[in-house]
């Protein structure tokens, strides 16, 4: 909506849509995000009614901060650099684009000056993406920042929109685990490297919003559901260490990762989430765009929030790693 109002020089105007919309939740716009292409990519806001809460013990305490990250913008001048994102989302390796390095920096001046509880971070689609990154390099800081992950994209066969039965979709995931294990080792064998130990990770729980219809983040539905299927069939081993990596990930990562500004930043795969609270949205949609888009989470019609179901992923007990 910010850059909405960018693209149609309405910034500070009357007819702002973006400030009308903040101000009606109390909030105010602290800085705005904004890369080396000057796209604005994100802001920085403040709730005002924070400090009524403090005296309220049994009911939890609202963002004093939020970082927020819009998703891709096909107008202006900002194309060029979301779709070049994009590309590094496909490839897997979003944490070398500049605008990721900027986030991280922006993040953590907010938590060098303020509490890592008083802060969320919320991003939809593109900006998801950037929240995922975000959210497991802080953690390897020791910050588990409170994080509302929106139509994050992940880079998959979309199972749940292709035809077939239950069994069949089991037997090319379990099959498609086997392979990514197998060149997964392989390739860590050749490069004397070891699997990164995800504990901390699982410690990280982000709220996740995706939706069947949405070929973008659909394919972390089937994800977890084989996650959880490896996991009672005593498979897990396999399904983490293929799930580690894509056939993309061995290769395309390693471009350009001696960068000192690279060196704390999270190299696993954004998909890989150990632990995750899941909204699926299960409403039909008119349009996959429409699935994809920000405002079916704006829904206030009790009857169809029935059909959201709830999610809750966690880590496999028997896991020791």
């Amino acid at each position: 909506m910010f850059s909405g109002d960018r693209l149609k020089k309405r910034v500070r105007r009357p007819d702002s849509l973006a400030t009308a919309w903040w101000e009606f939740f109390h909030f105010t716009l602290l800085e705005t995000l904004i890369d080396d292409d000057r796209s604005i990519y994100g802001a920085i806001f403040e709730y005002d009614h924070y400090n009524l809460y403090q005296n309220t013990p049994n009911l939890k305490l609202p963002p004093h901060y939020v970082i927020a990250f819009r998703g891709t913008v096909l107008k202006g001048e900002t194309w060029m650099p979301d779709v070049k994102l994009d590309i590094r989302c496909i490839l897997d390796n979003l944490h070398q684009g500049p605008r990721t390095i900027h986030a991280i920096q922006a993040i953590r001046a907010m938590i060098d000056k303020h509490s890592e509880s008083a802060i969320w971070l919320a991003g939809h689609s593109l900006g998801a993406a950037l929240v995922l990154l975000a959210g497991k390099t802080m953690k390897i800081s020791g910050f588990l920042l409170e994080s509302y992950i929106f139509n994050p994209p992940i880079i998959s066969i979309p199972l749940e929109q292709l035809p077939g039965g239950v069994l069949l979709k089991g037997v090319f995931r379990i099959t498609e685990s086997l392979v990514k294990a197998t060149a997964t080792t392989v390739t860590m064998a050749l490069t004397d490297q070891r699997v990164q130990e995800d504990s901390k990770t699982a410690l990280w729980i982000p709220y996740l919003y995706v939706n069947p219809a949405d070929p973008i983040c659909a394919g972390y539905i089937d994800y977890f559901k084989h996650k959880t299927f490896m996991s009672k069939i005593g498979a897990s081993i396999i399904e983490k260490t293929g799930s580690r990596s894509s056939f993309r990930h061995p290769w395309t990562r390693r471009i350009g990762t001696s960068s000192s500004q690279l060196s704390d930043l999270s190299m696993e795969p954004l998909h890989l989430l150990p632990s995750a609270d899941m909204t699926v949205n299960k409403n039909k949609s008119t349009s996959s765009m429409a699935a994809h888009g920000l405002h079916q989470w704006w829904e206030q019609d009790s009857v169809l929030r029935k059909n959201w179901k709830n999610c809750l992923i966690r880590p496999d007990p028997e896991d020791k790693s």
